[in-house]
């Protein structure tokens, strides 16, 4: 394979004048045997320019993640192409080396290549692996260490998710290659450099994805384990060279000395988690958590109080190792020998460190002022909650005064002792009232405090409504929510409830207090049985609020919201049904145009797609309305199935559901045509949730079924299709009620159409 030719293709591919040429030309080579081993040598050649070597290691990482597998097919058929198994072994043979030699932007790419080729390979025709990652590790070379630990992180990443006993091969390799990377972390431990740091980042993720849901005690011994241990907390404990403080305070968590930390941190929160209390392990670990809490408890928590401690004294950690620190501490509160340990500092912890996280902070105020849109989709999203430490404060916070009934008082003393302060900090309040409202549930089971919280909110909550502080605002709307369950005695602090709430939705300038005033109208809607009258004269504007303020945040939490409202007031909402229909349709199309965010955006538009099929559902009685509503909603559907966009296919296809329930008009059918093109195309696997749909086209309107041949042949090559591809292993009597029942009214009205010649 010319070597040369290669590298003038792979030129081309990044001249946006020869790209579509060049790109025709690798496809016709790919094919060619020896052309992937030669393109692992192009990307090897240290003379050549970057950008070519990136371009060519793409595409070979696109040939290995679509190739490397031997092809799947059946007899008769071509055979589909893969790289042949010459190739395959002289990359085998290759690989290693190439992750090892080569540039950082380079190394990413082959090392995405060892992953799958482990994962079809090993250990069945690549057992050599292990033995070329044992050699470079023990080379003194410490160069040569990043490549052959990257391709151990591969092996291990193969299996992290695997059950025990499909783990074997991974523990045969491990039983060499664990002491090394053990050795390996000794040797750098007392190096600070950061090319230091990151090759203990690397061994410590290798730990981590090792032992995360499987701790294989047959290759940790008790000894072996406590080794483990002992760096572990070294790298937690160790300070963090001064010069990180030269950093910008948001690049600063991307630096190698906090991400081994995280790791380090991280490891010890998932070993005290999952095989460290003795009361939630499984059998198999009784014995080992029994020991691990005796053995590193006390030494654990004594560098985790160091951590808070430095945070206390206003010294930077960073978001995530404080996070890890905090979730440790969780489980530690529900552990007699770790509580005795905590106990004497706990309430230190919660002023300390608990309360400052929950106030609202510069960096909140920062982003309230500069993108509000941000600072509602960082406070509702659920990715960010899991890496939060104000979220893991919240979580201490809960089980501390759950599990510990002294902390309950202890802390409400502290948080009234901070609410009655004359002058008191308006962000100290807000850190009050969050803290109040987290422990909302365990309140309400206390008498003590279940009778005093109607007052607690008529003295302190209520006037926060007035606050010149967005903040406020919000976190009293907020703190309404968390106490929606109460039984209020006065009628008159019910009536001022919902009437801050919807002054907040209805009035208020800025956003996030409007959609914090959403969320407490749907919980009080939901809670008490008087609000929804109160609210009943406001509703319309109400929703014409929340749509606006939909569209604008594109919240999946506010369309939960609106499918409240839409099933509360349904004869008040009739009126203005078409204009909700239309607006709820105008913000799906915003949303699934929009590009950035593609998951979070999904979860909105599904939510978009339930408030209208609930909107049709409430208004099916009403044929005037439903005849506006309908094209809005097809409009919606018809954008679905047009373009293929399958992550919505089920929405689109229970809105045809609810459209074609009691009647069927000639835009549907046009409807249907698309739903069996959807069929043919790629929705084989949605047949399932067709066939409501389908069940109302055949029954609802029969006449104009058998009028057309065109949807008799369409659903006999639908049932024909699902029984021979599907089903054809299966008796009738092995089908579901519900399938035997749409097949069986299909065929009678097939037959009355065409006689008893069509059978299914």
């Amino acid at each position: 394979m010319d070597s040369r030719k290669i590298i003038d293709i792979l030129r081309g591919t990044i001249d946006p004048n020869l790209r579509q040429q060049a790109e025709e030309e690798l496809t016709q080579m790919k094919k060619i045997i020896g052309f992937t081993p030669a393109l692992l040598q192009v990307v090897m050649m240290g003379e050549l320019d970057m950008p070519v070597r990136q371009a060519g290691v793409i595409y070979l990482k696109n040939m290995v993640a679509q190739y490397w597998k031997d092809a799947e097919y059946e007899g008769g058929e071509p055979i589909p192409f893969h790289i042949h198994e010459q190739d395959r072994a002289m990359i085998r043979d290759a690989i290693v080396d190439a992750v090892v030699h080569a540039p950082d932007l380079v190394r990413v790419q082959l090392a995405v290549c060892t992953y799958q080729m482990v994962k079809h390979d090993f250990p069945g025709r690549w057992t050599t692996i292990v033995d070329k990652i044992s050699i470079y590790l023990q080379n003194p070379d410490t160069m040569l260490w990043n490549g052959s630990l990257l391709c151990l992180y591969q092996l291990v990443k193969n299996f992290e998710y695997k059950k025990k006993e499909d783990r074997g091969p991974l523990h045969e390799a491990m039983r060499m290659l664990l002491p090394m990377c053990y050795e390996r972390m000794v040797h750098l431990l007392p190096d600070p450099s950061e090319h230091s740091t990151l090759l203990q980042k690397l061994v410590l993720k290798i730990f981590y994805a090792l032992t995360q849901y499987h701790l294989p005690l047959e290759l940790l011994s008790r000894e072996h384990f406590t080794e483990w241990m002992e760096v572990i907390r070294q790298v937690a404990d160790r300070p963090v060279p001064d010069q990180t403080l030269q950093v910008d305070e948001e690049e600063r968590p991307d630096l190698p000395w906090w991400k081994i930390k995280k790791w380090a941190l991280h490891i010890l929160a998932r070993l005290f988690e999952r095989y460290g209390c003795p009361s939630t392990v499984s059998k198999e670990y009784k014995q080992f958590a029994m020991w691990f809490i005796k053995t590193f408890t006390q030494g654990i928590l004594q560098v985790l109080m160091k951590i808070l401690d430095l945070y206390r004294n206003k010294i930077y950690i960073s978001p995530r190792v404080l996070q890890q620190t905090l979730h440790y501490l969780e489980q530690g509160v529900g552990q007699s020998i770790a509580w005795k340990l905590l106990k004497p500092h706990m309430l230190s912890v919660v002023q300390d460190v608990l309360f400052p996280l929950m106030c609202y902070s510069d960096s909140d105020q920062e982003l309230w002022n500069s993108d509000p849109y941000e600072y509602v989709r960082v406070k509702f999203d659920i990715y960010e909650d899991l890496v939060s430490p104000v979220t893991a404060a919240q979580a201490l916070l809960i089980s501390t005064v759950r599990k510990r009934k002294e902390m309950l008082e202890k802390t409400m003393i502290f948080l009234m002792q901070v609410l009655t302060t004359p002058n008191v900090d308006p962000r100290h309040k807000d850190g009050v009232m969050h803290m109040i409202g987290t422990m909302g549930s365990v309140l309400l089971k206390k008498k003590i405090y279940k009778d005093q919280m109607e007052t607690m909110i008529a003295q302190y909550v209520f006037p926060e409504f007035q606050s010149p502080f967005g903040f406020m605002r919000a976190r009293a709307c907020w703190i309404l929510q968390n106490f929606d369950e109460i039984k209020f005695k006065s009628e008159q602090n019910i009536m001022a409830a919902m009437n801050c709430i919807q002054n907040s939705l209805l009035n208020d300038h800025d956003l996030p207090v409007k959609v914090e005033a959403a969320m407490a109208l749907s919980a009080f809607l939901a809670s008490q049985n008087k609000a929804e009258k109160i609210v009943e004269p406001n509703i319309r504007p109400i929703v014409q609020e929340l749509l606006k303020v939909i569209k604008e945040t594109e919240n999946d939490d506010l369309t939960n919201v609106m499918c409240k409202i839409v099933t509360t007031y349904t004869d008040q909402l009739t009126p203005i049904a078409v204009e909700m229909c239309t607006q709820l349709a105008a913000t799906f199309q915003q949303v699934v145009d929009a590009e950035d965010g593609a998951d979070e955006k999904a979860i909105t538009a599904m939510g978009l797609l339930s408030t209208i099929e609930t909107l049709i559902n409430c208004m099916e009685e009403n044929p005037k309305i439903m005849e506006q509503i309908e094209p809005i909603t097809l409009q919606v559907v018809g954008l679905i199935l047009t373009k293929n966009v399958m992550e919505f296919y089920e929405e689109a296809l229970a809105l045809i559901y609810s459209l074609t329930s009691t009647r069927i008009s000639p835009d549907l059918w046009k409807c249907f045509e698309m739903m069996y093109q959807m069929f043919r195309n790629d929705g084989f696997d949605y047949f399932t949730e067709m066939m409501p749909a389908l069940h109302n086209y055949v029954t609802v309107d029969p006449d104009a079924f058998l009028s057309n041949e065109a949807h008799l042949l369409a659903v006999c090559e639908m049932c024909k299709t699902i029984l021979t591809q599907v089903c054809w292993k299966m008796t009738s009597a092995m089908l579901p009620s519900y399938l035997r029942s749409w097949f069986y009214s299909a065929r009678v009205a097939s037959t009355n159409a065409w006689g008893p010649s069509f059978s299914l």
